[in-house]
């Protein structure tokens, strides 16, 4: 094992650090290209919208939690639905996972920094200055000098909604705008990612000894790059529709509604994988550190990755069963739809086999990851159920398919960011996260989540439609909206003791050290937070566990993992 040594990074000699104005100290975040300060930007930001967009879900369930309720007026309740999913999607989701991306690529693959830093610190401010565009419809829709209002047109902005006869102000154009804004950065961070991957890995880490992160990372670049343009392009034919006479999406004069649905779907439905692949890369490395054993099937993890990427591109139209399309692309896209289960079974099966038989330790990461693993399960259970076209049929626009997406976005994308954010902090802060607010925030959240996004798919079979500002009392939806409602409560309380978390533990939390969990990945090698250099010396590796194998030379998987 002697040519197994890998040096652990320690902070170059450096004079004693001066305590630095604090105009200087925000000036110096501002024209930052280190990628690591760039990723927590992102988080920061995310996590600030994520604030936001639960502020915005909160008042739709107190709208919705009891029949003819006028808490907010139809317009602004159609504003809140449009900036809540667009908030969540593009404001949330993928800067806070390609903040993850920015932070630990590098550090997993042995790099001082990102391929391109400049066009890494490009790319964060797009993306940022996009979701400002966006907020400012508020203040803007109508112009400066009438009311303004933000986006009503749903986050899936479906013709003839956007036309200009529909909506006269410029609420529809921030909401085009600011998405063709961050969406170029967006690229920007792929092509980022992949550049950094295929070009600055260590000495001796091939492809096949890559982090599971790493690997996913950039399967999910690849797939961003294909899916933000067809989205960019119907963006660009929205607003000519608008200003420059065109007629892209407008049926009386040649155009057709359904060409704006397949280009939004072409982008919206990978999207959901773009979001949920570094919610499994998170859980590659977090389930195998807690269950102190390496990840099962290695090879067919990555080659059910890659599986994903290029089936979820076959997919879309399963979102338009009822326009009307043939018999024949009615069963290619339920075919295809349930094909991608094959490799997400192959992913829930190796994490349950890298679980079982192992030392399991529940600190929070990992509770929210094994809850992560049960619900994704559940909803991939009801996706086949949604493949299906006559039952698509009979559920399409219903609360059943808000309940199925949530379990997505919130069951398995937000719980795993939460793991993430638990996993990483330490090495990003030096401290550790509060264990008792940690559990109170999962539990809670936990029993906030199946409250909510259980009971709403029992009133969507009931057919509560899902963009319904109000309701009769003669539904039979009163008592369980008011429960979906409470567990939204249940939620809101969990995430504000999550935000009170990263504040306190911040200030009071006790040290981290290096590497606190016992991992093996390369990011633990280096000082809690790392210098700005990354590695004092250029690491070498020669297996997919290069830090386990210096703590552990007589690990009998050792060869098995090379």
């Amino acid at each position: 094992m002697a040519d197994q040594t890998l040096p652990i990074s320690a902070p170059l000699p450096e004079a004693e650090a001066q305590r630095v104005p604090w105009l200087e100290w925000m000036h110096s975040w501002v024209v930052t290209v280190d990628h690591k300060k760039l990723g927590l930007l992102y988080i920061v930001y995310a996590i600030f919208f994520l604030l936001v967009a639960g502020a915005e879900a909160i008042l739709i369930r107190i709208q919705l939690a009891w029949p003819d309720m006028h808490f907010v007026s139809p317009e602004v309740y159609d504003e809140l639905f449009t900036m809540h999913g667009t908030t969540m999607v593009f404001l949330v989701g993928m800067p806070i996972l390609f903040g993850f991306a920015n932070y630990l690529v590098p550090l997993m693959i042995g790099a001082r920094d990102m391929a391109f830093p400049r066009l890494n610190a490009f790319s964060f401010w797009l993306t940022a200055f996009g979701g400002l565009l966006l907020y400012f419809s508020i203040v803007g829709g109508f112009g400066l000098y009438g009311m303004g209002n933000a986006p009503d047109v749903g986050w899936w902005a479906y013709a003839p909604l956007t036309a200009k006869a529909f909506t006269p102000g410029h609420n529809t154009d921030y909401w085009a705008l600011a998405l063709i804004v961050s969406g170029f950065g967006t690229l920007g961070t792929a092509i980022n990612i992949i550049a950094t991957t295929f070009s600055l890995r260590c000495k001796g880490m091939t492809l096949m000894r890559m982090p599971l992160f790493v690997w996913l990372m950039l399967i999910v670049s690849v797939l961003t790059l294909v899916t933000i343009t067809p989205l960019t392009a119907a963006q660009i034919m929205l607003l000519i529709d608008r200003y420059l006479g065109g007629h892209f999406f407008d049926a009386q004069a040649g155009g057709s509604p359904i060409v704006w649905m397949h280009f939004f779907w072409i982008f919206g439905h990978p999207e959901v994988y773009v979001l949920v692949l570094p919610a499994f890369a998170i859980a590659n490395e977090v389930i195998p550190v807690f269950s102190r054993k390496a990840i099962f099937g290695y090879p067919a993890m990555v080659a059910a990755s890659v599986g994903i990427c290029f089936i979820s591109l076959t997919v879309w139209a399963h979102h338009m069963f009822t326009v009307g399309m043939t018999s024949v692309g009615n069963t290619f896209f339920v075919l295809s739809t349930m094909m991608v289960g094959i490799p997400t079974g192959i992913k829930i099966f190796n994490w349950l086999a890298t679980m079982w038989g192992g030392r399991i330790r529940f600190a929070t990461p990992m509770l929210f990851c094994t809850a992560f693993v049960f619900q994704f399960l559940l909803a991939g259970l009801t996706g086949i159920m949604l493949s299906v076209a006559p039952w698509d049929w009979q559920l399409h626009n219903s609360y059943f398919v808000i309940a199925h997406f949530h379990y997505v976005l919130v069951g398995a994308i937000v719980f795993n960011i939460f793991a993430a954010i638990y996993y990483w902090y330490p090495k990003a802060t030096g401290r550790m996260l509060s264990e008792t607010l940690g559990k109170w925030h999962f539990w809670l959240f936990l029993i906030g989540f199946h409250i909510t996004f259980d009971t709403m798919h029992f009133v969507g079979l009931l057919g509560m439609p899902r963009s319904i500002y109000t309701y009769e009392p003669d539904r039979g939806w009163n008592t369980l909206n008011l429960i979906i409602s409470m567990g939204g409560f249940v939620q809101a309380i969990a995430v504000l003791l999550f935000a009170w978390n990263l504040i306190y533990s911040y200030v009071r939390g006790r040290a981290a050290g290096n590497d606190p969990w016992d991992a093996w990945t390369l990011e633990w090698s280096t000082p809690s937070p790392p210098p700005a250099y990354n590695f004092a010396i250029d690491p070498v590796v020669r297996s997919r566990r290069p830090l386990w194998d210096l703590k552990h030379p007589h690990d009998p998987d050792w060869k098995y993992e090379r």
